[in-house]
């Protein structure tokens, strides 16, 4: 990991004084226009859809230009940030629907732009299948503790909110895990935001960014190891797509290991995915369902996407250690359940039956597998930025975090 790309957590404090799945739709029709001054699309409107579901809680920067919806009813997820105030493009992806939906079995997909769930989703650890069920659609469900139940608030104010969940799980190989799982989110000022990506903002450049650190403390009585199984933490961020939005995966060139894992829902179409330079690109415009990951050996500390329709560069910035035990998220046992990827990117897309929860895209990180001792503690950080404005300004961003020009980005597909 480069010095620049380091989480500079000295860069956070100083800021911070500087600032002083489907769900199952109900017979009835449902209705999911709101009364808003504000355009659908923009931060004001879904601030106000998302006010009439639950009590919101908001960050906002310094001059209020940067401003970030936090739920904890809706299991502390981040659901939207915007970079230009009410006004301004809402960045997550909402699924409005699903808020008046049956409750279901399967997974409830509030949509939202940052939120915590636990892995691993499939494998011989798996938290998501009972023990000995076949790993197929049917038997998979999202615990209800990261999936339907609300979180504990422990510290809120404008800058900064904490949560925490008890959850009791079992995994796939029958152990019932005693996890407690902390998240602390603050919004990012300015000056952070250069600090922390080795870049300087113009006049030109809109920008918002938060940080969620998330920790996994094995609150039980006994080691998690090979023999229990272990979970891991997991950071997904859900956006919006556009027929022009390009994930960006910049990877180490380590010539032992394998660059991506590109068959999570079956082989991604080859006219969707380019490899150049050391920089993997994936077409994410919400029309063909398709996972990748990113081996730990290949993976950096970075994603990004830009949506060259809308001009908004999105970068996500998290910990990733190449030398750890990553765990295998696969729908499958007949794998090294410690052989997973650190990075991962999805483009959603139509099911079999022509059905589809979005359209929207995710990039996501994962924590190494949390093998710890009674009373330990694993944390993962994971960062959202968000950027708007001259093209110019933010090609130079984008080439200095991500290491390609926007123009490279546009002429890939």
């Amino acid at each position: 990991m480069s010095t620049q790309l380091k989480l500079n957590y000295a860069a956070i404090a100083f800021a911070a004084i500087f600032s002083a799945c489907q769900s199952k739709v109900k017979k009835d029709a449902i209705d999911t226009s709101i009364s808003s001054t504000h355009a659908k699309g923009t931060f004001g409107y879904d601030l106000d859809f998302l006010k009439k579901k639950d009590s919101v809680m908001i960050l906002s920067n310094a001059d209020g230009s940067g401003q970030v919806i936090v739920s904890a009813k809706y299991q502390a997820k981040v659901f939207t940030s915007t970079a230009d105030g009410l006004s301004g493009k809402s960045f997550g992806w909402v699924n409005y629907k699903a808020f008046s939906a049956d409750t279901d079995a399967h997974m409830n997909g509030y949509g939202s732009e940052n939120r915590i769930w636990l892995g691993p989703e499939g494998g011989k650890y798996s938290l998501f299948f009972k023990p000995g069920a076949k790993m197929e659609f049917a038997n998979w469900h999202t615990p209800k503790a990261f999936d339907t139940e609300p979180w504990k608030v422990t510290l809120a104010n404008q800058k900064r909110i904490m949560m925490s969940k008890d959850m009791d799980l079992q995994n796939y190989a029958g152990t019932q895990l005693k996890i407690k799982v902390d998240r602390d989110i603050a919004i990012l000022e300015n000056v952070a935001i250069e600090l922390e990506l080795g870049i300087k903002l113009d006049a030109k450049t809109k920008a918002v960014g938060f940080q969620t650190v998330n920790s996994l403390t094995n609150t039980g009585n006994f080691t998690w190891d090979l023999k229990t199984g272990a979970p891991c933490i997991w950071n997904l961020d859900m956006l919006t797509p556009s027929p022009k939005v390009v994930i960006i995966i910049p990877y180490n060139n380590a010539q032992t290991a394998k660059v991506a894992t590109t068959d999570y829902f079956g082989q991604i179409p080859p006219d969707r995915i380019v490899y150049k330079d050391n920089v993997l690109f994936f077409k994410a415009d919400g029309k063909s369902r398709g996972k990748l990951g990113i081996t730990p050996k290949r993976a950096k500390p970075v994603i990004g996407s830009y949506d060259a329709e809308n001009n908004v560069l999105t970068i996500a910035k998290f910990d990733v250690d190449n030398n750890a035990q990553y765990l295998n998220q696969e729908w499958r046992t007949d794998r090294d359940p410690v052989s997973g990827d650190a990075v991962n990117a999805y483009n959603d897309g139509p099911l079999t039956d022509g059905s589809q929860m979005g359209p929207f895209y995710e990039i996501e990180s994962v924590s190494p597998a949390a093998f710890l001792n009674p009373k330990q503690v694993m944390y993962h950080r994971h960062q959202v930025y968000h950027f708007t404005g001259d093209k110019a300004s933010l090609s130079v961003i984008a080439k200095t975090v991500l290491g390609v020009s926007l123009d490279e980005v546009e002429s890939v597909f």
